[in-house]
């Protein structure tokens, strides 16, 4: 019995079609990138994306969606993250764009994940030609539908989770050391104008007890 649930179990799994992708990129400055996936009628594309580094500049980043017609399906306006989910109704090369045009200096890094779900959408043919015998065929492959699904779902559930928590922690981190830069970039401004200014006090003080200094000659050709 156990070995006719293994084979039935096995025998559904090579019906699951889905693709995943996950990938960091860079958008210069002034620039757009864009990137091409096949999808077939049908299919179920889900795209979640976040930009996890701002190059001293804000989180944001433009996005656009184009299907093989160079129609213009989904678009964002200086967002820092977003999910999209959309059902395909045309075969070919679909277009994903991410635009940091507006941007004069800092180049964006953006992390983005693709999951494109075939129309059986993970779910098994339950007329597959399975004949086991002396075991209800309708029995197992109903349990391990169940099973399956239950289990896949989870682990792709888990799998986005995980993805995703890793760029939040990678932004999070390059914010921190943004905000660390920032700080002492303001502190050592800030340091070097009070020294300056202190050190011109002093001179300019010393300089009206002192009539040989060079100072208080050029105040006194500048008063004249």
């Amino acid at each position: 019995m156990r070995l006719y649930v293994f084979l039935s179990i096995f025998a559904c799994i090579t019906h699951v079609r889905t693709m995943e992708k996950e990938l960091t990129v860079f958008v210069e400055a002034g620039s757009e990138s864009c990137f091409y996936q096949n999808v077939n009628r049908g299919d179920i594309l889900d795209l979640d994306y976040q930009v996890i580094d701002g190059g001293h500049g804000d989180l944001d980043i433009n996005f656009r969606l184009i299907d093989p017609t160079g129609r213009i399906l989904l678009t964002d306006f200086k967002r820092s993250e977003n999910n999209h989910r959309h059902d395909t109704v045309m075969e070919g090369d679909y277009r994903f764009c991410f635009d940091n045009s507006f941007s004069s200096f800092n180049t964006k890094t953006v992390f983005f994940e693709l999951i494109i779900e075939g129309e059986d959408n993970g779910q098994w043919d339950s007329n597959e030609n399975i004949d086991f015998e002396n075991v209800p065929k309708d029995v197992i492959i109903d349990n391990a539908q169940e099973m399956m699904n239950v289990v896949r779902n989870h682990l792709n559930k888990a799998r986005s989770i995980q993805g995703l928590l890793k760029s939040t922690e990678a932004r999070d981190r390059n914010l921190a050391e943004e905000n660390y830069f920032k700080v002492n970039t303001y502190s050592f401004v800030q340091l070097t104008l009070m020294v300056t200014v202190g050190i011109i006090q002093v001179i300019m003080v010393k300089s009206l007890f002192d009539s040989q200094s060079r100072v208080n000659k050029f105040w006194k050709n500048f008063s004249n």
